[in-house]
């Protein structure tokens, strides 16, 4: 999708990555809630997990917990850490692109993000 900002980030075109596989692409979220705050994205345009196909996603959605992990482990967050899909307006989702939320660096309480 020419239009949506995490394709393009995705692609390479605007931001830095901090990791990057034939499926998924992550990079710092730039509002971060906590010390690390990554957001992992498929590079396939999806918009929410409900969009997500099992026999057509599988690979991507292995490749971004795998993802997850390795990141986790590279920021050292051996204390723990969140793992977080918003899906559709009511449920947070700001951006229509499907993308998981790892936050870590700090005791995760409820709800998953502070108030504002």
């Amino acid at each position: 999708m020419s239009d949506c900002i995490f394709c393009k980030i995705a692609a390479g075109e605007i931001g830095k990555l901090v990791y990057e596989d034939d499926y998924v692409a992550a990079f710092d979220d730039l509002n971060p809630v906590a010390e690390t705050h990554v957001l992992i994205v498929p590079k396939k345009h999806i918009a929410s997990l409900n969009e997500i196909d099992a026999d057509e996603h599988g690979a991507m959605a292995g490749h971004a917990l795998a993802a997850a992990a390795k990141i986790a482990a590279e920021r050292g967050l051996t204390d723990g850490y969140r793992l977080v899909s918003n899906c559709g307006a009511h449920g947070g989702q700001t951006v229509m692109h499907l993308h998981f939320h790892l936050v870590g660096g700090r005791a995760m309480g409820w709800p998953p993000f502070p108030e504002e």
